[in-house]
């Protein structure tokens, strides 16, 4: 065993412990771990003092670390049923994935599309790039939207914002942002988006019923983006394009044939996966 393994180990039973102090001072009944390596301190922690324990994983591929806590928990709860086959002989509970609470009641749609200046009567195209890897995406859009009849609202993010504009330039119907303080306006605005296939994305997606072009980010751990995506494209929800294969030609193509037939049967479909009162029903299996 390395040293680095050794020195681990002493930290993590170290950390553990420390847990254990938190949930005695706290008087803690039961341990939620909401995902990532630093739900097993205190989930384990909790277990070792005989409590309830549980820990929620959003995406359809868990994460290793929440494969490894699980093993100490009372029950594990996911956001997409499709993640139960990696927790056997553990009970699983889908509960779905909570989202903020800015997204429980929408604008107007003429409400929304004032606050960015858009034509409520046009079809409104939502860009999100995400937090990782987004530049050659938001290029693509930027090129296969150019000509189109959507109008365009691409969120950029910071470090892409300017280089963006500039490409852009003054084209009429595409606004860009650097980000966006309010997502529940940017959702009411748009009829089709186009994302990657990160967790928090899909939820608020399949929450409000806006279909998507789903491009998973190539690098998330155990291709688990691309996994989220295929729930979706199987529902009929999305459609789904690896970013090798993306090209601006793609975005056009598929725009000119999102009638507003099609946009509704996706806006259903995406919205049948989605589970309305996931909070609560997190908090109903921790009541007990």
């Amino acid at each position: 065993m390395s040293l680095k393994m050794v020195s681990f180990l002493w930290r993590l039973r170290k950390t553990i412990k420390q847990c254990g102090l938190i949930v005695d001072r706290e008087e803690a009944n039961v341990i939620l771990g909401m995902g990532g390596f630093t739900s097993f301190p205190p989930v384990v922690a909790g277990a070792k003092k005989g409590l309830r324990t549980y820990v929620h994983d959003s995406n359809a591929i868990p994460g290793r670390s929440n494969r490894m806590t699980a093993k100490r928990c009372t029950a594990v709860l996911v956001g997409l049923e499709e993640a139960s086959a990696y927790f056997p002989n553990i009970k699983v509970i889908h509960t779905g994935t909570p989202v903020r609470d800015e997204l429980e009641k929408l604008p107007s749609r003429q409400a929304a599309c004032e606050k960015f200046g858009l034509d409520p009567l046009k079809k409104t195209l939502l860009v999100m790039g995400g937090s990782q890897g987004a530049r050659r995406l938001n290029e693509l859009v930027a090129e296969g939207t150019e000509g189109s009849a959507w109008q365009v609202l691409h969120l950029a993010g910071q470090m892409d914002f300017e280089r963006l504009s500039e490409q852009v330039g003054n084209r009429d119907g595409y606004k860009i942002l650097a980000f966006c303080e309010g997502m529940a306006a940017a959702y009411a605005a748009s009829d089709f988006c186009v994302a990657r296939s990160g967790a928090s994305s899909l939820t608020e997606l399949s929450h409000v019923g806006l279909p998507a072009l789903l491009v998973p980010f190539p690098f998330a751990a155990d291709d688990h983006q691309t996994a989220n995506a295929r729930v979706f494209e199987k529902a009929g929800a999305a459609i789904l394009t690896h970013e090798k294969d993306l090209k601006a030609k793609t975005i056009t193509d598929i725009l000119s044939k999102l009638d507003d037939g099609t946009l509704e049967s996706m806006s259903q479909s995406i919205l049948n996966l989605a589970v309305p009162d996931a909070a609560a029903q997190i908090v109903n299996v921790i009541e007990g």
